[in-house]
């Protein structure tokens, strides 16, 4: 019951953002949280491709998609030159295509693997509008914003892989995949844990990240060991979502930094 209720205040946690895009630390934070959400909604696709968290996983797949556009909107509009603005024109089109599979018909292996292909552009444009903005910016909490915003994405990075490879869909890219974004989440942690502009606040929430990070990385070990099953994706699904909320939470308290 306990991971039941955390999961659901994950989900209110990263859908309670601002109406429109407030500043440019809220830029960069919304354009981060786009990687995010590309990589949320494969993840939600794979479950339900493979029946794990059904109900969740639909909620999940909704939320992102919706969330997505309405994000997408408010980043071109507060776009500061034609730049930025072609970037989230770019990605409007690869959203576009990418929105149509995820909204397709019942999702089976080859639809699941096409998602995966999908997603990178739209996760490489989103990257692309994110780092446009932390230059504009200029400031090292712009830099910060943008770090701890990739650690939401790597969260759902690593649970889309290990679902992916549990699909047996390029078992082993997944696996490399998943090394990959655990290397650089565990030193993005670290870059947070450690920078001067880091509150007390900010600090707390890290131990929390610490301790979930246990949870997590313990089912994400299983791919490469017990093997998988619907209860193991499932705690995969889960503890995915409940270091996504912890993430979104420090990427909003060094957003609400004004240095």
């Amino acid at each position: 019951m306990k991971r039941r209720l955390f999961i659901a205040s994950s989900a209110l946690a990263v859908a309670g953002v601002h109406a429109q895009v407030a500043d440019l630390n809220d830029a960069i934070n919304k354009a981060g949280r786009q990687r995010m959400l590309s990589q949320r909604a494969s993840k939600a696709y794979l479950a339900l491709a493979q029946q794990v968290e059904t109900r969740n996983a639909q909620q999940v797949l909704d939320k992102s998609i919706a969330l997505f556009d309405k994000q997408l909107a408010e980043l071109k509009a507060f776009a500061p030159g034609p730049a930025i603005r072609s970037t989230y024109d770019a990605l409007d089109s690869a959203w576009l295509g990418f929105k149509r599979e995820l909204t397709g018909p019942a999702p089976g292996k080859e639809e699941a693997a096409r998602i995966v292909k999908l997603d990178a552009a739209v996760l490489a444009l989103a990257n692309q509008g994110t780092m446009q903005y932390e230059a504009v910016s200029g400031k090292p909490v712009g830099r910060l914003v943008n770090i701890a915003g990739r650690q939401r994405m790597l969260s759902q990075r690593m649970a889309k892989f290990y679902l992916a490879g549990a699909m047996q869909i390029d078992a082993a890219g997944s696996t490399a995949e998943i090394a990959k974004a655990r290397s650089e989440f565990l030193a993005g942690l670290d870059t947070l844990r450690t920078a001067p502009e880091a509150t007390a606040q900010i600090r707390q929430e890290l131990v929390l990240a610490d301790a979930q990070w246990m949870f997590f990385n313990r089912g994400l070990q299983r791919l490469e060991g017990a093997g998988t099953s619907p209860a193991l994706m499932s705690d995969v699904f889960v503890t995915s979502e409940n270091m996504l909320a912890i993430m979104d939470r420090v990427t909003g308290l060094y957003s609400d930094l004004k240095t």
